[in-house]
């Protein structure tokens, strides 16, 4: 063989050892490990100010090991990026992709929001709420009678009404709490007593007709029992005109069966009382049915998923169905939507409307039940209700509402993006939906007597530093949520007496309709928490501007059983003053599992920084 063609057989065989040693190593994609890049996270700095994207950031694979040195980040707009640090010069939020690419050519990408402040000047206190103690002298008419027999007190205390009874006396009225002078109408009324009692007791709640010659009353409740959870104690009666009634909660001595002297009011035990609620109800309604689904036809219901989640519709005889094959891995409730068409029907501004409808899910389902239009969701909304559906039960989900807008493509819309007990896909049916028209002259008003010791139960406009008040959701007759406030010792209290199992149904507001809290145009604030609670317990911040839903701050805080400080501070300025409310949501399954648990907030304090 010629010299040459030995060279060329050796080069050949060069080039072959190559391509096997290629074939089996690190760079066979087929059986490479993408990387992870790990510690990426959104950032604030104000402008001006150098700031390292790179920090507790890493990058690595199975293969190759440790890529963080290979990061490359991008910003859109453009920043200019020495070992991962910057200098931004103008305000605005900054969407950063940060990349890192192995040997065998595969790409791993991850993203944040670099949100850049105005320049401000130091920090001043802007606002640092009073706790001192407050004494509560509207007690909406009731009174506490404690007869001689008796040992006990009545007064409003810890947000409530209290009754620390040591005796209970020789009779049911040896112990009363009462409310004269009730002015009546041609109505029917409902009385709803919000009570817990540490000790398992009776009681009386009766309506006395104040016009009547001698003892007459318009109903009674008998040998009603008190738990130690919070539930109402209820009575309904009717009114032929008008007139004037006394209401009465008799909480002495009451033994139900005398053949049973066990069973009896006990000793040494104290009767909380939240809220009374008082119904008047008059005039008379209609439904006129507008649309039946029919669901045999294949529509009336459509799904969406977004945030991770994976869901879709279908249907099944008369029945619609949801399948939710993933819940969402971020997001919230709003992450699913299960929309109920409602045909061709229009919604009329000031129109009184009635929905109802079967739903049934697998595995469980809370949630919220809106109605809104299908296209512009929020912005045209015209109802807001919960949904709690126990697994595998059939619940009816109803409603009533007046329209305050007109839509023409409205929907009844589940919002059902978060798993109940930590399910992790649900089948939910839909059957028997039913819309319509409420027709007549029946109305209903309704007074809540809380015993708030904030503002007298409600936010005071004349009081400018008590600008706290509670929503429960029982406040608007749904089926959970109960709780109060109060100030001792230099700190503020919110007990939550029932847990509800949406965030609205346990609501603590800072700033509400007529006593707002405002904040100053050209300013960035921060607001400063320092809170523990009996129990460990989780909500969500919110420092919302009145008169829609634009959150400046939507953070979350897991408070625990030891003093922790929050910190929350907001990202935008204001062109004009603006008023807000600032708000404490901590319904959820978990919280409705907790059973009574007070939250001390020890102080909240609030920072300006003014803009340069």
């Amino acid at each position: 063989m010629s010299i040459t063609k030995k060279i060329l057989a050796f080069a050949v065989a060069l080039v072959f050892v190559f391509i096997v040693a290629a074939c089996s190593g690190n760079n066979n994609t087929g059986d490479n490990t993408k990387p992870t890049i790990s510690g990426v996270k959104d950032m604030t700095v104000e402008a001006g100010s150098s700031i390292d994207v790179l920090e507790g950031v890493t990058a690595s694979d199975k293969e190759d090991g440790d890529l963080t040195s290979m990061i490359t980040i991008e910003s859109s707009p453009a920043l200019t990026f020495s070992n991962g640090k910057a200098t931004p010069a103008n305000a605005g939020d900054y969407e950063l992709v940060y990349s890192v690419t192995d040997k065998a050519g595969e790409t791993a990408e991850a993203y944040a929001t670099l949100t850049v402040t105005r320049q401000t000047a130091e920090a001043v206190l802007y606002r640092e709420f009073d706790f001192s103690t407050r004494e509560v002298t509207d007690a909406h008419g009731w009174e506490a009678r404690i007869g001689e027999s008796a040992n006990a007190s009545g007064e409003l205390k810890l947000g409530a009404y209290v009754f620390d009874i040591t005796n209970p006396g020789d009779g049911d009225g040896a112990i009363q709490l009462a409310k004269p002078g009730l002015a009546l109408k041609e109505a029917d009324y409902r009385i709803k007593i919000w009570a817990k009692s540490s000790a398992d007791t009776y009681c009386h709640l009766l309506v006395r007709d104040e016009n009547a010659e001698g003892w007459a009353t318009y109903a009674g409740a008998f040998n009603v029992r008190i738990g130690q959870e919070i539930a109402p104690i209820e009575i309904n009666f009717s009114s032929g005109g008008e007139g004037s009634a006394e209401i009465l909660l008799n909480l002495g001595k009451i033994t139900p069966n005398p053949d049973n002297p066990d069973d009896t009011t006990p000793e040494n035990f104290t009767v909380t009382i939240d809220k009374v609620e008082i119904y008047e109800i008059s005039g008379e309604e209609n439904e006129a049915p507008l649309y039946n689904a029919d669901f045999t036809t294949g529509n009336g219901l459509t799904v969406e998923a977004g945030d991770g989640a994976a869901a879709e519709a279908s249907f099944d005889g008369d029945a619609a169905v949801a399948t939710i094959t993933a819940y969402p891995t971020e997001g919230g409730v709003w992450s699913i939507k299960a929309n109920l068409g409602l045909g061709d029907l229009a919604i009329e501004n000031g129109a009184k409307y009635y929905y109802r409808f079967t739903m049934n899910a697998a595995n469980g389902q809370e949630g919220e039940c809106l109605v809104e239009s299908e296209s512009m969701y929020h912005e045209a909304r015209v109802h807001f209700n919960g949904v709690n559906a126990p697994a595998g039960e059939d619940v009816v989900i109803s409603g009533t509402f007046t329209a305050d807008r007109d839509i023409n493509d409205p929907v009844i819309r589940l919002q059902i993006g978060n798993p109940m007990n930590g399910a992790a896909d649900n089948v939910i049916r839909f059957t028997n939906v039913e819309f319509g028209k409420l027709e007549g002259d029946k109305e209903v008003s309704k007074i809540i007597d809380k015993f708030i010791a904030f503002g007298n139960g409600t936010p005071n406009a004349e009081n400018p530093d008590i600008p706290w008040t509670t929503f429960n959701g029982t406040d608007e007759d749904n089926d959970l949520g109960v709780g109060t406030i109060w100030a001792e010792n230099g700190s503020f209290f919110y007990r939550i007496d029932q847990g509800g199992v949406t965030d609205w149904h346990n609501k603590l507001i800072c700033g509400y309709g007529e006593n707002p809290l405002t904040l100053e145009a050209d300013s960035y604030y921060t607001v400063e928490i320092k809170v523990k609670a009996t129990k460990p317990v989780s909500c969500g911040v919110f420092l919302n501007p009145l008169g829609g839903w634009d959150p400046r701050i939507s953070e979350g805080m897991d408070i625990t059983t030891e003093e922790q400080t929050f910190t929350f501070t907001t990202t935008d300025t204001f062109i004009t003053d603006m008023n807000f409310e600032l708000l404490f949501q901590f319904g959820s399954n978990e919280t409705a599992a907790l059973g009574e648990v007070t939250i001390e907030f020890i102080s909240i304090t609030i920072y300006q920084m003014k803009v340069m």
